[in-house]
């Protein structure tokens, strides 16, 4: 059995969600990782959990980018260990350059906290490899700055290379404008860097996990996962 660290910043709000989902829901071991820490306690896959780290002052995840437990993350990354940002842990990753891009404020200036459908784009990564193709995945996203944007390039560079994990969509799988809740460049929800061991995405999935929600699209990346890191 894999071990999970679930990384815990000031002003992290979804870490108990995720703890949750992966310890009570898909039943694995989980360590709470403090911010300050200076190991990751042999864990093997690493989580960085929503919430607004340091209250998003700077940039959301600037200051946390910098937390000591940080220089440990970027490390176990460079060794081809699991990284997991989600929503804030996305824009932590995004800051450290793990994974490439930025997140901007939404088009409308606006915290926009509601469900929204997304699609895998392959299936060639861990997180994506259980997903069926074209199914719409409804999947809650709550964030103010989800806006995905990255150069023109660098762009083509990470859809070539299979870096685009999830695009937004209809409740069809379509991938329209009207679909794109915050604005992002090419409807992008999340991305993965070139080894694709460490990803990022604006949407929840430990928050529709739990049948008692009356939604478990999210469960399926845990059970991509576990079905990889299990192995």
């Amino acid at each position: 059995m894999s071990k999970f660290g679930v990384v815990i910043f000031p002003g992290s709000n979804c870490d108990q969600d995720m703890i949750y989902a992966l310890r009570n829901i898909m039943g694995q071991d989980v360590v709470e990782l403090w911010h300050k820490d200076k190991d990751l306690k042999n864990c093997d896959f690493i989580i960085l959990p929503g919430g607004f780290s340091h209250g998003d002052y700077l940039r959301s995840g600037a200051i946390a980018r910098f937390a000591p437990i940080m220089e440990k993350v970027i490390d176990h990354a460079a060794k081809g260990g699991y990284v997991f940002g989600v929503c804030n842990g996305f824009q932590i990753l995004c800051e450290a350059g793990l994974v490439p891009g930025a997140l901007l404020h939404n088009t409308e200036r606006r915290f926009i906290c509601k469900n929204v459908f997304i699609k895998a784009e392959h299936n060639e990564s861990l997180l994506t490899s259980g997903i069926p193709l074209n199914k719409a995945l409804k999947i809650p996203i709550a964030h103010g700055e989800g806006n995905y944007f990255i150069d023109a390039k660098s762009l083509e560079k990470i859809k070539k290379n299979g870096q685009v994990l999830f695009r937004y969509c209809d409740d069809k799988g379509n991938v329209t404008p009207e679909s794109n809740p915050n604005g992002s460049l090419d409807n992008i929800a999340g991305v993965c860097n070139v080894g694709k061991n460490v990803f990022g995405m604006m949407p929840h999935p430990e928050r529709a996990s739990d049948p008692v929600l009356g939604n478990t699209d999210g469960m399926v990346l845990f059970q991509s996962i576990l079905s990889t890191v299990l192995q």
